[in-house]
């Protein structure tokens, strides 16, 4: 089973002056704030050992939550020596934030403002590109939920960030984008080795699963549960049971799930991963022995309330588009420029296919900015029921997309090989 089949189942200080007025205006009017701080900081990947220096992005709290419908203030302060560029993912129609393309990127020392519309809701994910090449240690994201207004039938609602590391033998954690060699590769959750998660009899948790890693192409499973998704990377989804409790996830990919405490009173059940090589624990999902939250498990969910995308895509008078995935178009955030050719063109409203074609040896992880697309069935006669902002495609495969294109703007698209030593390759289009 191919790995697209198996995912169906699943700047400165002064960077404010150069926003357009209107973001200004909505910056100014802002109901909220997020200030996020990038620093180095260590984090305990080897247990009894020394903590492993990482950098990270951190904020006020370790999951950042907010309603849908308000405006959020971003306050970027880089503490880190390089400068970076911020990414959210998840994010439809906000080319201001677009990295390399919208915010300048942050030096060492400064603070970029950058205004944000939450307008849809879901789980998102704040991340840190560097402007350079060079090796440094690998970045920690940060989880954004952009909650619904009414949040459904869900007693608790958790994250479960899968990170990946690769530490040397001097407990130095390698940067991606170079040889990892003999490194071991290191799989935290949360930032935590192999935690526990835990659920009372009859309360249903709502699990936000987050694929973090650098590179890897990772299938998760929950042993002994019915897990119910519900949204796949930030868009509502049609509820359907994932096969066996597994879920396949592309770096960067989302999954929101559903899991019911069906299980007896301090039974422990499994949080496995397997990134192709074997499958090993990375969290616990621990059953407590306090009494049932209800007599009985809560009946099926309904769908989460629509994010207003389209419901049909005009695929007869598409834009289409050959997108190899590799090639000397696609180039390094270091080496990225806005005044590059752009991939294409389109006008605003028009729906676009995109032929991502993958010509390499190893399987290539395909992101898109600023809006979410389908995955086409293999006639080009209709597509999946769910809409993607990331999809990887295997060796030799070919995988057509089609979005519609709602929001002005200029936008990145990303192709990174599902390889340790791989580097983010860029490039864009644009909306007018």
């Amino acid at each position: 089973m191919s790995l697209t089949d198996r995912r169906g189942l699943l700047a400165g200080l002064g960077a404010m002056a150069l926003l357009p007025a209107t973001f200004r205006a909505a910056a100014a009017q802002a109901s909220q704030s997020a200030a996020l701080v990038a620093k180095a900081e260590t984090i305990a990947l080897r247990p009894g050992r020394n903590g492993t220096w990482a950098w990270m992005l951190r904020g006020a709290t370790s999951i950042l939550r907010y309603k849908r419908g308000n405006e959020l203030q971003i306050t970027l302060q880089n503490d880190l020596p390089a400068a970076i560029a911020l990414c959210v993912r998840g994010v439809d129609g906000a080319p201001i934030l677009e990295p390399l393309l919208g915010v300048p990127p942050v030096v060492a020392g400064t603070i970029v403002r950058v205004p944000l519309a939450l307008r849809q809701a879901g789980t998102q994910l704040c991340d840190l590109w560097l402007r350079s090449d060079d090796p440094a240690p690998p970045i920690q994201p940060l989880p954004l939920i952009v909650e619904e207004d009414q949040a459904g039938s869900v007693d608790r609602d958790e994250v479960v960030l899968v990170e990946d590391w690769r530490v040397a033998t001097d407990g130095t954690a390698l940067s991606p984008g170079i040889d990892p060699k003999d490194a071991a590769a290191v799989y935290t959750v949360n930032g935590q080795l192999v935690p526990d998660v835990s659920i009372r009899p009859h309360e249903r948790l709502r699990l936000r699963i987050i694929n973090g890693c650098q590179r890897s192409v990772v299938a998760t499973k929950i042993e002994a549960y019915e897990v119910r998704v519900i949204a796949l990377d930030g868009q509502p989804a049609e509820p359907f049971s994932a096969r066996n409790g597994a879920l396949v996830l592309a770096p960067g990919s989302r999954a929101d799930v559903l899991i019911d405490g069906t299980a007896s009173p301090g039974s422990v059940a499994g949080i496995l991963l397997h990134d192709g090589m074997e499958p090993r624990p990375i969290a616990r999902l621990v059953t407590s022995t306090e009494p049932p939250v209800r007599p009985a498990p809560l009946p099926p969910a309904a769908p989460l309330p629509s994010n207003g995308l389209p419901e049909k895509l005009d695929l007869k008078t598409a834009l289409r588009v050959d997108v190899p995935l590799a090639g000397p178009e696609w180039v390094t955030s270091a080496s990225f420029t806005a005044s590059s050719q752009p991939s294409f063109r389109t006008k605003t409203g028009r729906t676009v296919v995109l032929a991502l074609t993958n010509r390499t040896a190893s399987a290539t992880t395909f992101h898109l900015h600023g809006h979410h697309f389908r995955l086409l069935d293999r006639l080009d006669d209709g597509w999946k029921p769910f809409w993607l902002d990331t999809l990887a495609v295997e060796p030799g495969q070919t995988q057509r997309i089609a979005f519609a294109a709602e929001h002005p703007g200029r936008y990145l698209i990303e192709s990174t090989a599902t390889d340790w030593a791989a580097p983010r390759l860029l490039r864009w289009y644009d909306v007018a």
